[in-house]
């Protein structure tokens, strides 16, 4: 009995002796970031050869300023659809956001950028009949509904804070699509905040980072010129709004 009681006792000394390192280790590792999305998170453009996402789209730069750990899973030209599908069955999204701290989430762009190429298509140039079908692409997009269910999905995995980023308005100041964004974007971004809303009051800690306000009437800074996507400052400003929803800003 005597020798059990001290295998026992020397089992328990090892145990706190091999933990010990583990638990500091732990305790001293940087908080994670996980950005799912699409080719705004990604950095698209920011690059020469976009095969890689870019250092300076802004959840890397959330990361060097927030002293975070950054898994960015943003893919160019992904839909609500394709981010859904991935949430629900690939392992290595659902594996990411099981183990974030944090999570971004860019989704809807290319949804509402194929229903405006659409409608401009069957509109003929017809300005009211393209406002009637853009608003019917936009309801058969679902793109709000799908939205909802990757919330949903995320917040299967992790009680982690979601950031979600609305949508800003991608065209300079002297594209006709310009004034076109400005009248059917506010519609959807409050779609978007009342999204935000619902599933905070339900799950908390589901938070909006305001890209159309923070862009509007600086799309010459903050949109590349003759493209949609941020250019540096975009992705600066990007990355302070995201902090600032977290409630990580220096």
């Amino acid at each position: 009995m005597k020798k059990l009681v001290k295998l026992l006792v020397l089992i328990l000394v090892a145990g706190l002796l091999f933990s010990t390192p583990a638990v500091a280790k732990s305790g001293n590792a940087k908080e994670s970031l996980v950005s799912l999305g699409d080719s705004i998170p990604y950095g698209f453009n920011l690059n020469q050869h976009n095969k890689t996402t870019s250092k300076d789209a802004f959840p890397y730069l959330m990361g060097d300023n927030g002293d975070l750990r950054v898994r960015n899973l943003g893919v160019p030209g992904w839909t609500t659809s394709e981010l859904l599908a991935s949430m629900q069955s690939d392992q290595k999204y659902r594996q990411a956001v099981r183990h974030a701290d944090y999570i971004t989430l860019t989704i809807g762009n290319n949804d509402l950028l194929q229903a405006l190429q659409a409608a401009q298509a069957e509109s003929g140039g017809d300005p009211i009949l393209f406002m009637g079908i853009l608003q019917q692409k936009i309801k058969d997009s679902n793109v709000f509904g799908k939205m909802a269910e990757i919330i949903k999905e995320v917040r299967s995995l992790s009680d982690a804070p979601i950031v979600i980023y609305n949508v800003y308005n991608p065209f300079q100041p002297d594209d006709r699509l310009h004034d076109i964004g400005s009248l059917v974007l506010p519609g959807i971004n409050k779609n978007i905040a009342d999204l935000t809303t619902a599933y905070n009051a339900m799950y908390g800690n589901i938070l909006l980072a305001d890209s159309y306000a923070a862009f509007d009437q600086g799309q010459q800074t903050y949109v590349i010129p003759g493209d949609i996507h941020p250019t540096t400052e975009g992705q600066i400003k990007l990355a302070e709004i995201g902090l600032d929803a977290l409630g990580l800003s220096e």
